[in-house]
C-alpha cells in the first residue's frame, strides 16, 4: 500500500472515495489502525480528554502534542499522520504559529497539521503553507472555543451560522488547506459545504455526505466510560471487556492461581540444591 498524502485525498475526493480518519495518541494504537488501511491518523488535542485526563483541550501543550506524535508516527508505515495544533499554538503571533507548526512536522514527524477556525485564521494558514508544511482546516463545532459557543453545541442550525459556516470553508480552500474537518454540523449543511469546495472534507458529527469520517478512537472502541456524543457509533465495547479481564487477573492472582506452572522458567533442581 502507498503512503497516504495530500494529492492521494484530493483524488479519492475527484473519485468519490470516502476517507477514513482515527485518531491516536500512542505507538501501539497507531500500528494497529495503520495495518487496518485506514487513510489518515490524527493526533488530536482530543488526548486531553481521553489520555491526560483533563475536562476538555484547552490544557493540551504542543510538548504533549510533540510526545503523543513522535509516538505515533513510530507506529505507521502507510497512513498520514496529522498533527493537532493545541490552544494558544497558532493564537499569539504568525511567527509563533509557523514554528509551533514546524515543531510537530520537524521534531515529531507528522506530515500535516490540522488548526481551528475560518476566516481568522487564513493570515496563520498562509504562513504555515509558506514554509511549506500541509495544513487540514477544522470549522463547525471547534472544542477549543468551547468557553466562547457556550458549550459544546451543534453550529449551523441558523441561517446566519450555516451562511458563515460556508463562508469560512470557501475561505479556507481559497487559503489553501488540503482538507476540512467539519464537526458538529447539521447534515444537510455539510452535504452542502462538501459540494461548494474542491477539497475533501472529513465529518465528525457531520452526517454522511461528507467525503470522509473522523472519530476518537477511544469512543469508537466503546473504552470510556460514561457520555458520549450522539454522532459517535460504538464499534466494539470494549471497555467490560478490559475490566473483567483485570478483575479476573486480580482475583488469580491473590488467590494464587496465577501464575500457573505454564507461565514459569523451571531449573534444574540441583542448581538450586548447590546453593544452600
Amino acid at each position: 500500500m502507498a503512503r497516504i498524502t495530500t494529492s492521494v485525498l484530493k483524488e479519492k475526493k475527484r473519485k468519490g472515495e470516502k476517507i477514513t480518519m482515527l485518531t491516536a495518541y500512542d505507538y501501539a494504537t497507531a500500528a494497529l489502525i495503520d495495518e487496518a488501511g485506514i487513510d489518515v491518523i490524527l493526533v488530536g488535542d482530543s488526548l486531553g480528554n481521553v489520555i491526560l485526563g483533563y475536562e476538555n483541550t484547552l490544557a493540551v501543550t504542543m510538548d504533549d502534542m510533540v510526545h503523543h506524535t513522535k509516538a505515533v508516527v513510530r507506529g505507521v508505515k502507510n497512513a498520514m499522520v496529522v498533527g493537532d495544533m493545541p490552544f494558544l499554538s497558532y493564537h499569539i503571533s504568525i511567527p509563533e504559529s509557523v514554528r509551533n507548526a514546524g515543531r510537530l512536522i520537524q521534531e515529531a514527524g507528522a506530515q500535516a497539521v490540522k488548526l481551528e477556525g475560518g476566516r481568522e485564521r487564513v493570515n496563520v494558514i498562509k504562513a504555515i503553507l509558506d514554509a511549506e508544511i500541509p495544513v487540514m482546516g477544522h470549522i463547525g463545532l471547534t472544542p477549543q472555543s468551547v468557553h466562547q459557543f457556550g458549550g459544546f453545541k451543534v453550529q449551523g442550525r441558523d441561517l446566519e451560522t450555516a451562511k458563515r459556516l460556508i463562508e469560512d470553508a470557501k475561505a479556507l480552500e481559497q487559503a489553501g488547506v488540503f482538507s476540512i474537518v467539519l464537526e458538529g454540523v447539521p447534515a444537510a449543511l455539510a452535504k452542502r459545504i462538501t459540494a461548494e469546495v474542491s477539497i475533501p472534507t472529513i465529518g465528525i458529527g457531520a452526517g454522511r455526505d461528507c467525503d470522509g469520517q473522523v472519530l476518537v478512537i477511544n469512543d469508537m472502541l466503546g473504552f470510556s466510560r460514561g457520555h458520549v456524543p450522539k454522532f459517535v457509533k460504538k464499534f466494539a465495547n470494549l471497555h467490560p471487556q478490559m475490566l473483567q479481564a483485570i478483575e479476573a487477573y486480580r482475583e488469580e492472582v491473590k488467590v494464587g492461581t496465577f501464575p500457573a506452572e505454564e507461565h514459569c522458567y523451571s531449573v534444574d533442581e540441583e542448581v538450586i540444591s548447590k546453593l544452600y
